[in-house]
């Protein structure tokens, strides 16, 4: 016989009043929960013992819209008395009728609950946009999308651009976000609830994080003492007079004259190989030379900053990415209006956006576009999970998605002009074509052209500081966001499309349209697989100014490649192995999730992770 239910219980509803407009006592529902107290479920909590049904008693249940049912006990428990999530659910077959369940759990159960309860989340909203954003505007956009748009046709390549960031980077980045979102699980644990057997995918991401991150700091720590270098009355990339220079070196910006030559090589050249990287010393990967401390010092306190900056998760991140991920746009701003006022200026931005349609044609350039809108946004690290994974369960990720991947798309393209001013005024300087000027990539583009346009303006001991400063917060913000990832980038393998759909409207209101979803099924896993093959079939070759790298160091790239996927079937199989019962019990409990996502708890979805 079922007992009468209390005001800290469940029960059907009777009146569908919003919470906000429930007096004590009546009916509401709430996230899908229906319950007569809206802070019963706090009592639960404060006053546990109270509430706590005794031994053999039955604790009543709700229907709830997703097929599952609130059980009402303090604390979560499985069909076998043990403490199972933190939601007070048990799964329900989807009907109409209340159920009851006779389990107990103890002062363990109330404590998990408790202490779930208690998870972080952003602090402000702006946090979170503020981290994604600093996250996906990141070094790459500052030096690769201005190479990458005028090596691919100018203007013209806005449109491959746009096209592959419409149908293949935005739902990817979409998609990340309400995984992330909806499951609040790091990238190995929320295989968990999607497909078991693909847990491995989480162990590779992780693998991937770090190999991108150790770079990234290299990369830092060449900025920093940049950085550091520049803190002179005359800086040291300037002229000739320095112990690292050869009698090659040659000042286009002398007021002497001087003549050029096929062997001149600028100072801004000399001070970044000789100086900072010491290439001289090395004559190839056969004899790699001595240890550079100073760079060592540099490494080492970027480790430092990055470790400081993400240690207690986002009660630091949150507040860090104030600095890193706004300065960026200052110093943008005031190197553009800078680069707008300088001789010459004009010459670069016509080489920068001028249309070349033919270029439309080469499928070199519809590769690049995918993998620089790829690798702009960020998809498939982990990242864009791992920051969801803190936001309420009903922020509105849809909007959060659409608002950050414009403004790192946005951002990129003003950053082509803030470095083709510079690159025109280049060539005015020495009489020569801008495609001469750009010839650099890469990092070269940073510390020899641009460094060397700077140290030749007025107050350019100023704008070489907030340069560098700039280059090492957007690392920071990639690097330390890329250490924190803890999610991953597939959409759901064994629930569907539909579950997955699902899912959005349980925390958005709304389905998403079929744009979305064919995207997500069809269309961005056809842009993956072609940046892959693309990759694979033309591989870049390898080369640091005039070296070529031995053969065997391509084996040893694809060898750390492989380290990462290999993740992937070393679990199939171990799960395989591991799980008892036959083959086909095997493949079907390993595909099979083995915990149902729990509803939500008010504004904070309450997993157990």
């Amino acid at each position: 016989m079922e007992k009468k239910a209390t005001s800290n219980e469940t029960e059907p509803l009777t009146s569908k009043k919003d919470v906000s407009d429930c007096k004590e006592g009546e009916d509401c529902k709430e996230n899908g929960l229906l319950v007569r107290n809206p802070k019963s479920a706090l009592r639960l909590v404060e006053d546990g013992n109270k509430v706590h049904p005794g031994q053999g008693d039955k604790g009543e249940a709700a229907q709830i819209s997703n097929g599952y049912s609130g059980v009402q006990s303090s604390v979560p428990c499985n069909g076998m008395g043990e403490v199972e999530d933190a939601q007070c659910t048990a799964p329900a077959a989807t009907t109409t009728t209340t159920t009851t369940t006779s389990t107990t759990c103890g002062a363990e159960g109330q404590q998990q609950l408790m202490e779930l309860e208690d998870r972080e989340t952003w602090s402000k909203k702006i946090d979170f946009l503020l981290s994604v954003i600093g996250y996906a505007v990141d070094l790459g956009n500052v030096w690769r999308f201005p190479y990458i748009c005028y090596q691919n046709g100018g203007g013209a390549f806005l449109i491959p651009y746009t096209i592959m960031a419409i149908f293949g980077g935005i739902p990817l980045f979409y998609m990340e976000l309400a995984l992330g979102q909806y499951h609040r699980n790091g990238c190995i644990s929320i295989w968990r609830k999607i497909c078991p057997i693909f847990k491995g995918i989480g162990f590779a991401i992780c693998i991937i994080d770090l190999y991108v991150a150790s770079y990234y700091n290299t990369i830092m720590a060449w900025a920093f003492y940049y950085l550091v270098s520049s803190f002179t009355a005359e800086l040291p990339w300037t002229s000739c007079t320095n112990a690292w220079n050869t009698g090659n070196c040659t000042n286009y910006f002398s007021k002497d004259n001087v003549s050029w030559s096929l062997y001149s090589i600028s100072p801004a050249e000399e001070f970044y190989t000789r100086h900072v990287l010491q290439v001289h010393r090395s004559d190839g990967l056969d004899d790699l030379g001595g240890i550079s401390w100073q760079l060592t010092l540099c490494l080492l306190l970027i480790f430092t900053i990055v470790y400081f900056s993400i240690w207690k998760g986002v009660k630091t991140s949150g507040k860090v990415v104030w600095v890193t991920a706004t300065f960026p746009y200052i110093i943008l701003f005031i190197l553009l209006v800078r680069g707008a006022t300088l001789p010459g200026a004009w010459r670069g931005v016509l080489y920068y956006v001028k249309p070349d349609w033919q270029k439309l044609l080469a499928t070199e350039v519809w590769v690049d576009a995918a993998a620089q809108i790829f690798f702009s946004l960020g998809p498939g690290f982990g990242v864009l999970l791992a920051y969801a994974s803190y936001n309420k369960f009903h922020n509105n990720c849809y909007q959060d998605a659409l608002v950050t991947s414009t403004v790192n798309c946005v951002t990129s393209f003003v950053s082509g002009f803030v470095i083709f001013t510079v690159l025109g005024y280049m060539a005015e300087m020495r009489n020569e074509d801008v495609s001469e000027v750009a010839k650099d990539t890469g990092p070269s583009l940073l510390f020899i052209t641009y460094a060397e346009a700077i140290a030749n303006m007025p107050a350019s001991t100023f704008f070489a500081i907030i340069f560098f400063l700039m280059l090492l917060t957007l690392g920071l913000d990639s690097t330390g966001n890329l250490l924190s990832a803890v999610t991953t980038l597939l959409p759901p393998v064994s629930t569907g499309i539909t579950q997955f759909c699902n899912d959005v409207k349980e925390m958005l209101g709304f389905t998403p349209g079929w744009y979305w979803r064919v995207c997500w099924v069809a269309i961005s896993p056809i842009f993956l697989l072609f940046v892959t093959c693309s990759f694979l079939s033309n591989p870049p070759e390898l080369r640091l100014f005039d070296y070529n790298y031995p053969y065997w160091t391509t084996v040893v790239g694809y060898c750390i490649g492989t380290s990462s996927i290999i993740c992937i079937p070393i679990y199939m199989a171990y799960r395989l192995i591991v799980t008892p019962g036959t083959l086909k019990e095997r493949i079907l409990k390993s595909i099979t999730p083995e915990t149902a996502t729990e509803i939500p708890f008010g504004d904070i979805r309450m997993n157990a992770v």
